[in-house]
């Protein structure tokens, strides 16, 4: 089970790495061209966005990776999946059913990881 939670981690982390990126460090108008989802957000709003999911990917792999304060990691999954719920009634408002259905999936795999971190399988 442990591998598993590694392997949800890292995909996690590439996922929101790369979005992450782009919501962070990216021209709001070059953003929501290429995320047409976005639109309607302000650069305020996407930045702050962009730069917590760059938090969480630090705190998917940082610290069982180098065995300090361990419980950031199920914080950070927790976090994460608050913002796939959010993200998921945005698209279900705008009646988008691809990024309903990704984010929803990104929520599950957020959760398992928060669950098996915080439970049985800490780090």
């Amino acid at each position: 089970m442990n591998v598993l939670l590694w392997n949800l981690q890292a995909v996690l982390a590439a996922v929101f790495l790369r979005a992450g990126a782009m919501k962070a460090f990216r021209r709001n108008g070059e953003l929501v061209r290429r995320l047409p989802a976005l639109q309607g957000f302000s650069p305020a709003t996407l930045r702050f966005t962009g730069a917590a999911e760059l938090a969480a990917v630090a705190g998917l792999l940082l610290p069982g990776a180098l065995g300090v304060a361990t419980v950031l990691t199920p914080l950070a999954a927790t976090g994460l999946a608050v913002v796939m719920l959010l993200a998921a009634t945005v698209h279900a408002g705008r009646r988008e059913p691809p990024g309903v259905a990704l984010t929803a999936v990104l929520l599950i795999m957020s959760v398992a990881v928060a669950w098996g971190r915080f439970g049985p399988y800490p780090l």
